[in-house]
């Protein structure tokens, strides 16, 4: 645990200092995203906060080579997860820094995309099997084992791309989602006394920290965005850390029966579930408008959230906690044997957050539009609808 403590610390402390340079930088280099009326800042902005994050991503990866033990993990069993995130990061921070600054076309990031997921392949990162509901592993051939990889690294990477539309929102959820998998990975290893040391594991904690270093400065009011520089690289890693873990454990000695077995493939679908739903919601929308599934809109589910009556950064806390919840249930019965109590607690819970998430906004509206003959009296500083 040491090590991951330690790889998780560097890459925030990094990613939080190198920041404000970056921010500096941005501004110079004229990557600012200019208000537009979809948007819900009021200011330019800078952009290219991915690489902040991508400085945490290497200084984590430098330390990591510094340990014996880590350095085994980044070059083990035919995969280089060193080189893997390096070549593939680079190529999509490269085209996020064209695309804050100029705009590239939705069909070039598609491409750097699949050569980013080429990348992973060609270093070994790539899913080989698929869990079965029989407790079997599936062997997969390259013939469909790479066209897999390829759509889980392009759909991951567009899923977090679509959600960063709030300040904090991307950081937070992809944050959550790292700090899952982590969790999962390094628990159940420990359970079923297997190594705790693996790429994947390894992969989440310095996902974990990058986004952790970021938040501060990408908090409501955010002084920076992250761009797609940071959007497209924090999806990369979250579907590289799914992709290692599909298929690592063995079911015939998990305790408990098959369910830790699918969580791999279940735990970024239902951490991401948000952007992924978000995403396919828009692709239907605009192409049954006919238009461009990529054109931009106003009807995001962030946006829906702000329309209730939410302030920015109250819209994504209510994001925060869902992710959080469907996680961490997750989690809780991959390894806990009381699967109902787990159950029970996360409905719960999630009954509660309903609750309280339709009830805030309706006395905001009511202190909004209280008058003089209402007999309730207005709020004396009613905030602002963004």
């Amino acid at each position: 645990m040491r090590e991951y403590l330690l790889t998780i610390l560097v890459a925030a402390l990094v990613a939080y200092l190198l920041t404000p340079s970056v921010r500096r930088f941005a501004i110079w280099f004229g990557a600012q995203a200019v208000p537009r009326d979809r948007d819900v800042h009021v200011i330019p902005t800078p952009r290219l906060g991915g690489l902040a994050m991508f400085g945490g991503m290497v200084a984590a990866l430098t330390v990591a080579t510094g340990l014996p033990e880590m350095r085994k993990v980044l070059d083990d069993g035919g995969i280089s997860v060193a080189n893997a995130l390096l070549l593939s990061g680079g190529l999509i921070v490269l085209i996020g820094i064209a695309d804050d600054r100029w705009e590239v076309d939705a069909l070039t990031k598609f491409a750097g995309q699949v050569a980013a997921a080429g990348i992973f392949i060609m270093q070994g990162i790539q899913i080989y099997v698929i869990p079965l509901p029989t407790g079997e592993s599936l062997s997969l051939p390259p013939a469909y084992g790479v066209p897999l990889t390829v759509l889980v690294v392009v759909a991951t990477i567009n899923a977090v791309n679509f959600i960063d539309g709030l300040d904090g929102l991307a950081a937070g959820v992809v944050g959550i989602a790292a700090l899952a998998l982590f969790s999962y990975a390094y628990l159940l290893s420990r359970t079923i006394g297997l190594t705790t040391l693996t790429g994947a594991t390894l992969i989440a904690a310095i996902l974990f920290g990058m986004c952790l270093g970021f938040l501060p400065h990408n908090f409501s009011p955010a002084k920076i965005f992250m761009g797609d520089t940071g959007s497209m690289l924090i999806g990369l890693l979250l579907s590289a850390s799914t992709i290692m873990l599909t298929g690592q454990f063995d079911p015939a000695i998990l305790a408990n029966g098959l369910f830790p077995f699918f969580v791999p493939i279940l735990l970024i679908p239902a951490v991401a579930a948000v952007p992924f739903i978000d995403m396919l919601l828009a692709v239907w929308r605009r192409t049954n408008q006919g238009r461009s599934p990529f054109s931009p809109d106003k009807q995001h589910l962030h946006h829906r959230l702000l329309e209730l009556g939410h302030s920015t950064r109250r819209a994504v806390l209510i994001m925060y906690f869902w992710v959080g919840l469907l996680a961490s249930g997750l989690v809780g019965l991959a390894l806990f044997d009381a699967a109902w109590i787990t159950l029970g607690v996360t409905l719960l819970v999630a009954i509660a957050g309903v609750l309280l998430m339709l009830r805030i906004p309706g006395r905001r509206r009511s202190s909004r539009t209280a008058g003089p003959g209402s007999g309730e009296q207005p709020a004396e500083r009613p905030p602002a609808r963004v």
